[in-house]
């Protein structure tokens, strides 16, 4: 099992690296531009191209089943259901085979809002509430894949 994280705007990167120790496992934290990461043999940098969806290509074209991608991304997140791979959001909530079609038709409809010049605002503020969310789904996930031995 591989954490691989797509970090350019993922505000629970050193949550998950503190989990991903606790379990013994590989993380990779990949991005379009240098970040820092802690100097540890499970944890590893991955600095693509620019481009829009290159950070997404790198972590789709490599997660396997049971692998888990942390991503905002609804595409991405669909790209790793898609291989049997676990999809979390930052806020904790789990992208499921059943909720992704419903994700990537709100999405759809939010871009052509966005498109037609109307305000929607943004996602709420991130806090607390949510890291503590992603921390209990990021255990429960690698917990139940281990149970699944994998």
């Amino acid at each position: 099992m591989i954490i691989y994280l797509d970090a350019d705007a993922c505000p629970v990167k050193d949550e998950a690296y503190r989990v991903a120790q606790r379990y013994g496992l590989k993380v990779y934290v990949v991005s379009n531009s240098f970040m820092t990461v802690p100097k540890h043999p499970l944890i590893e940098r991955v600095v693509v191209e620019a481009g829009s969806d290159v950070a997404d290509d790198w972590i789709a074209d490599r997660a396997l089943p049971g692998d888990v991608v942390v991503t905002q991304d609804i595409p991405l997140a669909e790209r790793a259901l898609a291989k049997d791979a676990y999809a979390l959001a930052p806020n904790g909530r789990p992208f499921t085979r059943d909720s992704i079609g419903s994700a990537m038709a709100q999405r759809a409809i939010m871009e052509q809002i966005r498109a037609t010049g109307a305000i929607t605002g943004g996602p709420k503020p991130f806090g607390a509430a949510d890291r503590s969310r992603f921390l209990q789904a990021l255990d429960e996930t690698i917990v139940r894949e281990r149970r699944r031995g994998r």
